[in-house]
Order: structure tokens, then C-alpha cells, then sequence
């Protein structure tokens, strides 16, 4: 599973930063791409959720 945390972005006084994860379907075994954006601190706990 690779993952990349890609941008830094900035709305008024909050950081924020945008994830993407690559995911791989039990079904298919096609890959897709999950991203959202949260604060630089809650990345790390969405990467490693499966």
C-alpha cells in the first residue's frame, strides 16, 4: 500500500494537509486512490487505518 502525504494547505489560521492513500479492493484486486484532508497531526492515524 503506498501512501503520500502531497500538500500543505492554509485557511485562515488552521493548517491543514492533504492525504491520499492508495487502497487495494478484496474484490477486484483494482487499485483506488482515498484522499482527504485534515490536520498535519491526524495523518498518520488515517494512513494506518486500513
Amino acid at each position: 500500500m503506498a501512501k503520500k502525504s502531497v500538500a500543505s494547505l492554509q485557511t485562515g489560521s488552521k493548517r491543514l494537509t492533504k492525504a491520499i492513500k492508495m487502497v487495494k479492493s478484496p474484490d477486484t484486486g483494482a487499485y483506488t486512490f482515498v484522499e482527504s484532508i485534515m490536520t498535519p497531526e491526524a495523518v498518520n492515524d488515517w494512513l494506518s487505518k486500513k
